[in-house]
C-alpha cells in the first residue's frame, strides 16, 4: 500500500492550499481516510476525516476553514485549506485503513495503519 501526498508549499497568512493524496495498492472496503498533520516538537493530529459514506469531522482548530473530499471512492483523497494561519504550519500526513468497520470515523493516529510521506504546508504572517 503506498499513500503519496502532495500539494503542499509555502503561502501568507489567509491564503489557500489544496493538498492531495493518491493511494495504490489498497482496494479495501469500508474504508476511513483522514489527514494529519505535525508540527516540530509537536504530536501528531488528526485534522479532518471522513468515512466510507462520506461523513466527515474535523478538528475544532479547522473547522469552517478546511474541507477534507475523496474523488471516487478512495482516490484521490482531498484537503481544501483556507483562510490558513501561521499556526497550520506543520507536515501534513494523509492516512487510511478499514479495520474498524464501515460506518468509522476517527482522528486519532492509533487507527490508521497506512500512512504517507507527508507534504509541508508553511504559512508566514
Amino acid at each position: 500500500v503506498q499513500l503519496v501526498e502532495s500539494g503542499g508549499g509555502s503561502v501568507q497568512s489567509g491564503g489557500s492550499l489544496r493538498l492531495s493524496c493518491v493511494v495504490s495498492g489498497y482496494t479495501g472496503r469500508n474504508v476511513y481516510m483522514a489527514w494529519f498533520r505535525q508540527a516540530p516538537g509537536k504530536e501528531r493530529e488528526g485534522v479532518a476525516t471522513v468515512n466510507d459514506i462520506g461523513i466527515t469531522t474535523y478538528a475544532r482548530s479547522v473547522k469552517g476553514r478546511f474541507t477534507i473530499s475523496l474523488d471516487h471512492a478512495v482516490n484521490p483523497l482531498f484537503l481544501q485549506m483556507n483562510n490558513l494561519k501561521s499556526e497550520d504550519t506543520a507536515k501534513y500526513y494523509c492516512a487510511t485503513d478499514n479495520r474498524r468497520g464501515g460506518g468509522y470515523l476517527s482522528l486519532q493516529t492509533r487507527d490508521y495503519s497506512y500512512w504517507g510521506q507527508g507534504t509541508q504546508v508553511t504559512v508566514s504572517s
